[in-house]
């Protein structure tokens, strides 16, 4: 099973830093996610500060994890995927999400429309746009129509694989069917792989027309190492506490038995209380149950649960509601176990 990271970084120096030493470690890639920074810019500075390692040639991935797909035009999306692809000799992941409703009409000012199928639509442009050819045409709720274009450039690889975020069955399904991997939630425990993904996955590749070469599985996990487990667990529980705000989430920690934690999150966030710094209402279980965290031991016991579930798990130190030393220390540590695995 591969092991991927989530660098972190309080500045982009730092978050290049992070991933340098994660393909030191042995990562085998570097996921840029999209939240309080842009994916594509990430991914080109990771894609830039990585690569070469003393002695030899690091071929460690490069990938989105996840860039938002309704937030641009699919076009844009596929040529910033393209423009990566080149930049990183071929390592490049285009990881794509839907985000959830209130992120795209209340922050980005964009339909929510039917996600499901607005997705699909996405991945066909993205690999309409990648293949070349005049005209390019492609109707559905997203429709692209371009006559008289070709990209001048070469493609460095004649496939750039594409991996879909899903939590829901049907989302999950269609990354099995359209694209070339999934990617979990931050918060995706190895019984959520078992009992909901794999067979969501499973019916998805069922119905797939196009030939694959392989479809890679990514779960994911916030990583929180440290001699002493409270410490471990304190770190961890922020991350949990603004997951279990978010509405999405529910039905998730609610078939864990934690709908109650999700009620007091939620009306803590609308008492005005910040949405990463919920972690005190978080109980040791529910950090257990959503995250890895304990002493290096532990977690790499916890980490093998997911062997023969995942390829390959992402794994993120805790960032949600701690100073930034905290931050460095815990990704230091997870580092370290990424080494020695």
């Amino acid at each position: 099973m591969r092991l991927d990271v989530q660098p972190w970084g309080e500045t982009m120096a730092g978050l290049v830093s992070a991933a340098r030493a994660a393909e030191a470690a042995g990562a085998g890639v570097v996921w840029a996610p999209e939240l309080h920074r842009s994916a594509f810019v990430t991914a080109s500075a990771l894609a830039a500060g990585t690569g070469r390692e003393a002695g030899g040639h690091s071929r460690i991935g490069i990938g989105t994890g996840i860039a938002l797909a309704f937030a641009r035009s699919a076009m844009l999306t596929a040529l910033a995927a393209a423009d990566l692809d080149e930049l990183s000799e071929g390592r490049f992941r285009l990881g794509l999400g839907t985000g959830v409703a209130r992120l795209n009409q209340d922050w980005h000012g964009v339909s929510f429309d039917r996600p499901l199928p607005r997705l699909r639509d996405t991945v066909a442009i993205v690999r309409a746009v990648l293949a070349g050819g005049d005209p390019i045409v492609h109707k559905g709720l997203r429709s692209i129509r371009v006559r008289g274009w070709r990209r001048p450039y070469p493609p460095v690889r004649p496939h750039l694989p594409i991996y879909l975020a899903g939590v829901g069955p049907a989302m999950v399904a269609l990354a099995g069917e359209v694209a070339d991997g999934w990617i979990a939630h931050e918060l995706c425990p190895p019984t959520e792989l078992r009992e909901r993904i794999r067979p969501a996955l499973q019916s998805g590749l069922a119905r797939r027309t196009a030939p694959s070469a392989g479809f890679d599985v990514v779960a994911a996990a916030c990583c929180s190492v440290d001699p002493d487990p409270a410490v471990a667990r304190r770190r961890a529980a922020n991350v949990v506490g603004f997951y279990a705000s978010v509405r999405s989430y529910a039905d998730m920690f609610g078939a864990a038995g934690f709908a109650d934690v999700c009620a007091a999150a939620s009306e803590a966030l609308r008492s005005g209380r910040p949405a990463d710094c919920l972690g005190d209402l978080i109980p040791d279980a529910m950090v257990d149950a959503f995250t890895i965290a304990g002493t290096p031991a532990h977690c790499a016991v916890r980490i093998l649960e997911y062997d023969g579930l995942a390829d390959a798990i992402k794994l993120s130190p805790p960032s949600y509601g701690l100073p930034a030393d905290e931050v460095r220390h815990a990704q230091n540590r997870l580092l370290e176990l990424v080494g020695s695995m």
